[in-house]
């Protein structure tokens, strides 16, 4: 029984973060500067979790998982996976064998599925509509965020971001900045991309139509180290001209990397002064440390590759753009990159008034951009606010009722499970959940309803009505991953703890 209570305790924990009105939770390390984090994203609290208990870590890897495969549903999955193990301890405790449970859970799951696949929608044909879906789902996923404030503001630049990616799931070319100051409000999309950098002392400001070399070598040997190098020399002389050799050295590089036909030199690492005049003569504009993600993205998205040797121009890819220029966000200078290559690139540039406040915001909207660029490859859509869940309640509770012997009493707990996830989200609204769920459950008997909580009035709404809509892609992963990882909890009878390995003895 220990595997249930440890899995049931990591679900209580992320239980109050769930739905539009969950509360979020401070990390707090206990390692050195006792760094904080605020957030509600499922996935972050589990993954800061000191945990000893096993069943507890695989509810905490499928949330990983939640995250990585759609990016939204973290506290879901747990929740989900942690009632189903509730209501099988009940059945474990009344002599049904997990064995029987578990065959129960699958039938259940299998039918839930396919209740949900006979509901959705699917506006793929129509453009408009389907920008409609997109915008209320990306509402639908701020709204338990820190960003539900400002949440169509958000949703709109989320589409258009993704809209831009014209179908690849490849949030690489999304960039976000976030540059503490302003208010929420003040975030934008730009098109283009934005390296957080200056552009050095006595450079060109503005470039059209830039060839740009992205590089990562070592500009940084125009004077000898006097630290960790020997050399015997018998005059002051001639280390003036090992100094002189190593700036030949450098000249010769440079010379290569120009000879190359740009007028962009982005480097990794560090630009020293020499070499950065010998640019600034020829006319280059050089950028130094740029980190290596940026470094990365800019080559990815101006379509260069990065080199490290400058012998043989031809085989060097550049990169190109048409506009390089420098501009102000807040106190800092950056450097804007227009008209790139790969059309689909923009940066999202976020405001906020503290790096805690950035550093959720920029969870949410990560969260939001992977669940629009999924759904923009299936794009079936689910209502949202615990009508899916009811939706699947209904179809499980009617195949227990068909179902003969032991198993039904377990497809029947799954049912129980399903609607733990609404009277959850009504909870965390300080609404009475038994009052809720039994109008919901009388509203779902009619044909075609579409009733769900609404969490602002606090009463059961029309979820097409208040544009509630989710991702079915999500819903359906939320489904299968919770019941594949109560179904490994369940199949455990003991927990054996293996001595650590014997060290041989090599004396």
């Amino acid at each position: 029984m220990a595997s249930f209570i440890g899995a049931m305790a990591i679900a209580d924990l992320v239980k109050t973060t769930l739905g539009p009105k969950g509360m979020d939770k401070i990390l707090q390390s206990t390692g050195r500067g006792h760094s904080v984090t605020v957030t509600n994203d499922g996935a972050t609290i589990l993954k800061s979790l000191h945990i000893d208990n096993p069943a507890a870590k695989v509810l905490v890897d499928i949330s990983k998982v939640q995250d990585d495969e759609v990016g939204d549903g973290t506290t879901s999955v747990v929740v989900l996976a942690g009632e189903l193990l509730r209501e099988a301890e009940k059945l474990v405790n009344s002599k049904i064998h997990p064995m029987t449970i578990i065959a129960g859970y699958r039938m259940a799951a299998e039918a839930a599925r396919n209740a949900l696949l006979e509901k959705v929608m699917d506006n793929k044909q129509d453009a408009d509509k389907f920008k409609e879906d997109l915008l209320k789902i990306a509402m639908t996923t701020l709204s338990s965020k820190i960003l539900s404030q400002d949440k169509e503001h958000f949703a709109t630049l989320a589409v258009d971001a993704v809209m831009r990616l014209k179908g690849s799931t490849n949030l690489e070319s999304i960039q976000i900045i976030k540059k503490p100051g302003g208010s929420l409000k003040d975030s934008f999309l730009d098109e283009g991309f934005i390296l957080d950098k200056k552009i050095g002392v006595g450079q060109p400001k503005r470039i059209e139509n830039a060839k740009i070399l992205v590089a990562n070598t070592a500009m940084d040997t125009d004077k000898v180290k006097i630290y960790g190098a020997r050399v015997r020399v018998d005059s002051m002389a001639k280390v003036a001209d090992i100094e002189g050799a190593e700036k030949e050295k450098m000249r010769e590089k440079v010379q290569k990397i120009i000879n190359h036909g740009i007028n962009c030199f982005v480097n990794r690492q560090l630009i020293y002064n020499f070499p950065e005049e010998l640019f600034a003569d020829a006319g280059v504009l050089a950028i130094e440390h740029a980190d290596f993600d940026g470094i990365e993205r800019l080559a990815l998205v101006t379509g260069g590759e990065i080199a490290s040797t400058f012998d043989n121009p031809e085989s060097v890819k550049l990169g190109h753009c048409r506009l390089i220029e420098e501009i102000m966000i807040g106190e800092d200078k950056l450097i804007h990159f227009s008209g790139v290559e790969m059309g689909q690139a923009c940066t999202i540039v976020l405001r906020g008034a503290s790096p805690h406040m950035l550093d959720e915001a920029e969870r949410s909207l990560h969260d939001a951009l992977c669940v629009l660029s999924q759904t923009v490859n299936d794009s079936r859509v689910l209502l949202g606010g615990g009508w899916p869940e009811m939706v699947m309640a209904k179809a499980v509770d009617e195949l227990a009722r068909r179902t003969p012997g032991k198993r039904s009493h377990a497809i029947e707990a799954f049912s129980r499970a399903l609607v733990a996830i609404p009277t959850t989200i009504a909870d965390n609204a300080g609404l009475d959940s038994a009052e809720m769920i039994a109008q919901l459950r009388a509203e779902h008997q009619r044909e075609e309803s579409s009733a769900g909580i609404d969490v602002i009035s606090g009463s059961v709404g029309n979820m097409v009505e208040l544009g509630i809509s989710e991702s079915f892609k999500v819903k359906q992963a939320v489904l299968l991953s919770a019941t594949e990882a109560a179904e490994m909890i369940l199949r455990v009878d003991e927990i054996i703890t293996c001595a650590p390995r014997q060290r041989e003895d090599r004396m």
